[in-house]
């Protein structure tokens, strides 16, 4: 990105000081460094075939500048979801493996838990619940779920067992105990999943009763919820935009 930036085309990078062009590799972070150093890009940039336009290189630093605006709203609203998340500490918080960002998105879909009588209705509401198979005197054992209801709150979950698995014991107990029942990673990932949304359910319902004179719980969900639609806004619009380019 940086290299974008500075040297909008291949021309530029050809004729361009070889000590400017390693600026843009410094990279004090962490993370695996590229193979690509400067000199072979400056001598990939000379072989390189085409005519420079100007045109391009203007394109090229909007978009560039369109991703570093959009990748600045995105750190001003995880920012202020975490910031959220810590004012509303919300009780499921305390399982270990899940974040201020990863928790406020499942409470963002899941939105008000008083809409839910049981366990059971949240687990089909996120689409995690086994499809139940039924002809005559056979009924299936093994069945897929079915992927119904929230795809977000799906995918968000997926997401968030592996390190809940990972970090909390009972958790991972449990996944070694359907795994060696003979259930596959995938399946019993959906065991683990299962649990937890049960685990939710009974600490946020425990949560909003303790609080229910006040009942900030309501306007905590209506606040992670727009926080969350904002953010889905800026992916879609970044998607869109490079669609069009």
């Amino acid at each position: 990105m940086r290299v974008l930036k500075t040297f909008s085309s291949a021309d530029a990078i050809a004729n361009a000081d070889i000590r400017n062009i390693r600026k843009c590799f410094e990279y004090k972070g962490k993370g695996n460094r590229i193979s690509l150093t400067a000199e072979k890009l400056k001598m990939i940039a000379k072989a390189s075939v085409g005519i420079p336009s100007v045109a391009e290189e203007i394109q090229i630093r909007q978009l560039v500048s369109q991703i570093e605006l959009l990748e600045e709203q995105l750190s001003e609203i995880d920012k202020r979801i975490e910031d959220f998340s810590v004012q509303n500490n919300s009780a499921i918080l305390s399982i270990p493996g899940i974040s201020h960002f990863s928790g406020t998105s499942i409470l963002a879909e899941l939105g008000d838990i008083c809409n839910y009588q049981k366990a059971s209705q949240i687990i089909k509401f996120a689409g995690v619940a086994p499809y139940h198979y039924e002809s005559s005197q056979f009924t299936a054992q093994h069945t897929a779920i079915t992927k119904k209801g929230s795809r977000y709150l799906r995918k968000t979950l997926y997401q968030i067992i592996i390190p809940v698995i990972f970090h909390n014991e009972v958790f991972h107990a449990y996944y070694n105990k359907k795994f060696a029942e003979g259930k596959g990673h995938r399946c019993a990932q959906g065991h683990c999943i299962r649990k937890l949304l049960r685990v939710i359910y009974h600490q946020t319902l425990d949560f909003y009763i303790v609080s229910s004179n006040k009942n900030p719980y309501r306007d905590s969900i209506k606040y992670a919820m727009f926080c969350q639609d904002a953010l889905q806004n800026i992916h879609y619009s970044f998607l869109i935009y490079l669609s069009k380019n």
